[in-house]
């Protein structure tokens, strides 16, 4: 990968997709992870203003540290970043407080999770409406288009995607360009939902590496009996990850009305 021009395309799409949509720079909610660091340092390089927003909800201290660390950094080597921190912690609680119990404690659980990411995506777009702000997307290619690791209308619902054309490993090679902080190209991949330090890794049941080998092989056409062992069972993991959330990856259905029934 070309990593100077690839940085130089990204920024200069950016830049020119703000100015011809007649708005003023970005807004972005920064996780401590690796995606968000990169997509806001490549917003930054644009010039335009750059929002820089953490939501914790019940969040680890570790990832906490890293984003503000990272906000920190953004603003020592670029002049138009600004920072704020919105604690969704007490409406998440007074959310599950309002909302009913249910029988599946297991299945409210993953629901409880998606919500924090829907909380976070409303919040990006209060600021975005006040700013005439674009909200950015975090979102990698094999998060977006393989996996589907992400929340609908959570941290799927964004403006625009800058680096969803990325492998997992191109982005981090992206970061060590960039001079990100070690910390966070070191850190383990999470999501952030949960209120604990669980990985990407522990809930998918693969790493990015081995899931970008996965995805490239479906791409080629390959299928599972052609794999064994530890190949075999990633690829499976990928199909069925692929398989299951292949309904954030395609345009929401539409029931089209026959024109004869219309008229």
């Amino acid at each position: 990968m070309h990593t100077e021009k690839v940085i130089e395309h990204i920024v200069n799409w950016l830049k020119d997709y703000a100015l011809n949509a007649k708005m003023n720079g970005f807004v972005i909610g920064i996780s401590g992870g690796i995606d968000s660091a990169v997509t806001s340092t490549l917003c930054a390089k644009t010039g335009l203003q750059l929002l820089c927003i953490e939501m914790p909800i019940h969040q680890a201290a570790s990832q906490v540290s890293r984003a503000s660390n990272h906000i920190s950094w953004l603003q020592s080597n670029f002049n138009k970043v600004q920072s704020t921190q919105v604690n969704l912690t007490p409406v998440f609680d007074s959310l599950i407080k309002a909302l009913p119990s249910v029988a599946n404690e297991e299945e409210r659980f993953m629901s409880l999770a998606n919500t924090r990411a829907r909380l976070r995506m409303t919040t990006l777009y209060y600021f975005a409406a006040l700013e005439k702000y674009l909200v950015a997307g975090t979102g990698n290619k094999v998060e977006d288009f393989g996996v589907g690791f992400y929340t609908k209308y959570g941290d799927g619902g964004v403006d625009l995607s800058p680096i969803a054309d990325l492998l997992k490993t191109e982005v981090s090679t992206i970061a060590k360009h960039l001079g990100i902080n070690q910390e966070i190209i070191e850190a383990a991949p999470t999501d952030g939902l949960w209120g604990d330090d669980r990985t990407d890794e522990d809930q998918i049941g693969a790493s990015y590496p081995e899931l970008e080998w996965a995805m490239q092989m479906d791409d080629h056409g390959k299928n599972e009996s052609e794999f064994s062992g530890r190949q075999q069972e990633v690829f499976k993991i990928y199909k069925r990850f692929n398989r299951n959330n292949r309904h954030k990856m395609v345009p929401i259905p539409v029931c089209e009305i026959p024109k004869e029934l219309k008229h």
